[in-house]
C-alpha cells in the first residue's frame, strides 16, 4: 500500500464547522490506493491551479451507451492509481428509499471494484460511484444487476428520472411522484441507456408547488403537483392561528403574489380564481389550509444550467394534467416533444434552447398544443404576439394597458 500523501492545501478544507469531502477521501485512503492517488492529484491541482482530469473517449458496459463517464489523469506517471478514474451512475430507487442491506451491498461492490468513494446523490439523482478502471466496469455492472440495480443515464439521452418522496411521506403531495418516476424509468429504458437525442433530457417530479427537488430549475420537463379547485380552509384552525398571535394580514395575505387573500380579523377570504398555487399560505398555516381535492400536476418545460446560454427556468406548458397510471397523456406529449426536438434540435441544444430559437408559437404548433395565458411570463413591448380576442374591447375602451403586447415565452 502506498503512503497517504501530504496535502497542506487540502488540509485547509477540513477546518471549520462544515463536513469536508477531504476528510472522507482520507478515510477511504486508509484502505484504498485510488483514494491516495486522488488526494495527491487534487493537492497538485490546488497548488498549480490547473485541473488534471482529461476525457479520453467513450467507455461503458456492453450494450449501453450511457451510465459511465470516462475520466483519465494527465498525471498518470506521477499518480498511477488514478490513471483511470471513471465515474459510474447507478439508478437510484424513487424517492431515495433504501434498506440498510441494499446500501451495504452497494458499498461492498464499490469497495471491491472501485475507489470506495460515493456521492449520495449526484445532481441528476443517481448514486454516484467515483473512480474505477476500465477493466472493472463489466464486473461492477454484473454485480449491480445481480443486486437489483441498473445504470443511470449519461450523455445525450434521458437522464435518470428523480422525485421527492411524494405521498410516501408528504401530506401535501398532489400525485404519486414515486409511481410516476418508476413508470417513466421503466418505460424509457431504451432512451435512458442508448443516447439518441441532440442532448440530455431530464424528468423531475415534485408532488406540490413547494418543489423540493427544484425541478423548475433542474429538469427539461418539470412535473409539479397542483390542484384545480379551491384551497381547503378550516376556519377553526385559522382562528387558532390568529388567537395564537400570527399576523395573518402581514405574514399571509401581504405575501400572496396575486393578493387573492383577505383577512378582516375574523374571516379569511380567498379569491381562488386568482390563486397561482404558490402554497405560501399553506406553508404558513398548514393546519388551517390544504391543497384542493381535484389534484394533478402542472407540466413545465425547458430549464437548464448556464453552459452555452444563460440559465433557464422551466415554463408552463400544460397548466393541469391528471397524473394517474398509465400516464398516457403525459407520454404522448413527451414523445411529440422528442419527435420535434430530434428533427430540429442542434447538437448539444436543450429543449429550452430550441424553443428560444424557433419561437414558442412554432413549437406549440408542432406538438399540437394551443397557446394558453399561463404560458405568458411577462408583459413586454416587443411585438412577438398578442391575444387577439381582447383587442376589440380594448380599442373600444381606449385601454392602453390592455393594448400592450405580451411575449409568449
Amino acid at each position: 500500500m502506498a503512503e497517504i500523501p501530504k496535502t497542506p492545501l487540502l488540509d485547509e478544507l477540513e477546518k471549520g464547522p462544515w463536513p469536508s469531502f477531504v476528510k472522507e477521501i482520507k478515510k477511504a485512503a486508509e484502505k484504498n490506493d485510488m483514494a491516495k492517488g486522488l488526494l495527491g492529484q487534487l493537492e497538485t491541482s490546488y497548488r498549480e491551479k490547473i485541473g488534471h482530469w482529461k476525457h479520453g473517449g467513450i467507455v461503458g458496459v456492453m450494450g449501453y451507451g450511457g451510465g459511465v463517464i470516462g475520466r483519465y489523469s494527465d498525471l498518470a506517471d506521477k499518480f498511477p492509481d488514478v490513471a483511470h478514474f471513471h465515474t459510474m451512475r447507478v439508478n437510484h430507487p424513487a424517492g431515495w428509499f433504501y434498506t440498510s442491506e441494499a446500501l451495504r451491498k452497494l458499498c461492498d461492490i464499490w469497495d471491491e471494484h472501485g475507489s470506495g468513494l460515493t456521492n449520495m446523490h449526484g445532481s441528476t439523482g443517481d448514486i454516484i460511484f467515483l473512480g474505477t478502471t476500465t477493466d472493472q466496469l463489466e464486473p461492477i455492472f454484473a454485480k449491480l444487476t445481480e443486486a437489483g440495480f441498473d445504470l443511470g443515464g449519461s450523455g445525450s439521452d434521458v437522464r435518470t428520472p428523480s422525485c421527492c418522496v411524494g405521498q410516501a411521506r408528504c401530506e401535501w403531495a398532489c400525485y404519486d411522484t414515486m409511481a410516476l418516476t418508476y413508470d417513466l424509468t421503466m418505460t424509457y429504458q431504451d432512451e435512458l441507456h442508448r443516447p439518441a437525442f441532440p442532448y440530455k433530457y431530464k424528468f423531475k417530479c415534485s408532488g406540490c408547488p413547494i418543489d423540493c427537488v427544484a425541478s423548475i430549475a433542474r429538469a427539461d420537463m418539470s412535473i409539479i403537483g397542483t390542484w384545480k379547485d379551491d384551497i381547503q380552509v378550516d376556519a377553526g384552525e385559522v382562528k387558532k392561528y390568529a388567537d395564537g398571535g400570527l399576523n395573518i394580514d402581514k405574514l399571509v395575505c401581504a405575501n400572496c403574489p396575486t393578493k387573492c387573500m383577505d383577512w378582516n380579523g375574523k374571516t379569511l377570504a380567498i379569491d381562488n380564481s386568482n390563486c397561482v398555487k404558490c402554497m405560501h399560505c399553506i406553508r404558513v398555516m398548514p393546519k388551517a389550509l390544504r391543497p384542493g381535492k381535484e389534484r394533478g400536476a402542472t407540466i413545465l418545460l425547458g430549464s437548464k444550467a448556464p453552459i452555452v446560454e444563460g440559465a433557464l427556468l422551466s415554463s408552463v406548458l400544460v397548466p393541469f394534467m391528471e397524473m394517474k397510471p398509465p400516464y398516457q397523456e403525459l407520454k404522448d406529449l413527451v414523445e411529440k416533444i422528442w419527435d420535434f426536438w430530434g428533427e430540429y434540435g442542434k447538437n448539444r441544444e436543450r429543449v429550452g434552447e430550441l424553443i428560444q430559437r424557433v419561437g414558442l408559437g412554432n413549437f406549440l404548433e408542432a406538438i399540437g398544443l394551443e397557446p394558453r395565458p399561463e404560458m405568458i411570463r411577462r408583459e413586454t413591448e416587443t411585438p412577438h404576439g398578442h391575444w387577439a380576442a381582447a383587442l376589440p374591447e380594448a380599442f373600444a375602451a381606449g385601454d392602453q394597458e390592455e393594448l400592450r403586447r405580451v411575449e409568449i415565452s
